[in-house]
């Protein structure tokens, strides 16, 4: 865990980063830069991933992952921003701990557990059946195409260690139980995608807006499921949103 505090003082706001599948803390770097002059702001690897691999018990599904956090925001009161399954973690987490989420930015959340949410293709084995490695290279072909065979072997065999954890989490989150009911969920909340998003997150996103009670719908123009990397500038002011709602805020039981 990395914490970086401003120097606005104790009464500075906190802002902490939740990282989704097969990333790192390190993702949010050019974000977190540009809110140090204000924030306080704290990243982690989650539990499987990158320097977080040695923690155990590994993280069996989203339940642990929310353990974690809650150990890592450690009764503060902090702006919670998710990426993908970071994004789903925040808000399972602000469901159960609304005094302590100030507020939340959820970009393009996973829904998997609901019916309408694709699988994956039927000539493509499910994740449940691969090995890490096997999990981590198919995952990452998905999500960048041949660009991730392009990558340095060292590159590409450290990220084959992240695999377990990746099976792990994509497999028990469409088979566990809903991990939180949107209409439970006081926080002040950004519901955040690109304009380039899949169909089925346009329509989560959509869901999430009209069920999360006083929530709103950002889009970033340009931008795909990674645009806390390719557009780290738009990324910052949502968060900066985000913060200031907070601040508008009282903390509700």
């Amino acid at each position: 865990m990395e914490e970086h505090a401003c120097d606005a003082g104790p009464s500075a706001p906190c802002v902490v980063f939740v990282h989704g599948s097969m990333d790192r803390h390190t993702s949010f770097a050019r974000i977190a830069n540009r809110l140090l002059d204000s924030c306080d702001v704290v990243t982690y690897d989650r539990r499987g991933y990158a320097a977080s691999r040695h923690v155990a018990p590994p993280a069996a599904g989203l339940a642990d992952h929310v353990a974690d956090l809650e150990e890592v925001v450690a009764g503060r009161r902090a702006t919670l921003v998710g990426h993908s399954y970071g994004g789903t973690l925040v808000l399972a987490f602000a469901a159960r701990h609304p005094d302590l989420a100030a507020s939340l930015l959820a970009y393009e959340p996973p829904l998997p557990w609901l019916e309408w949410w694709p699988a994956r293709g039927e000539r493509e084995r499910p994740f449940g059946d691969m090995s890490g490695p096997e999990a981590a290279e198919s995952f990452l072909v998905h999500m960048v195409g041949d660009r991730f065979h392009r990558l340095p072997a060292s590159t590409r065999e450290e990220l084959a260690r992240d695999g377990d954890a990746l099976v792990a989490e994509l497999t028990a989150i469409r088979l566990d139980p809903p991990p939180f009911e949107p209409a439970a969920i006081s926080s002040p909340t950004l519901v955040v995608r690109g304009t380039h998003a899949s169909a089925h997150q346009v329509a989560g996103t959509d869901l999430l807006v009209a069920a999360i009670p006083g929530a709103e719908l950002r889009v970033v123009p340009g931008a795909g499921h990674g645009g806390h990397l390719s557009h780290p500038r738009e990324f910052a002011a949502l968060v900066r949103e985000a913060v200031a709602l907070a601040g508008a805020a009282e903390p509700r039981p």
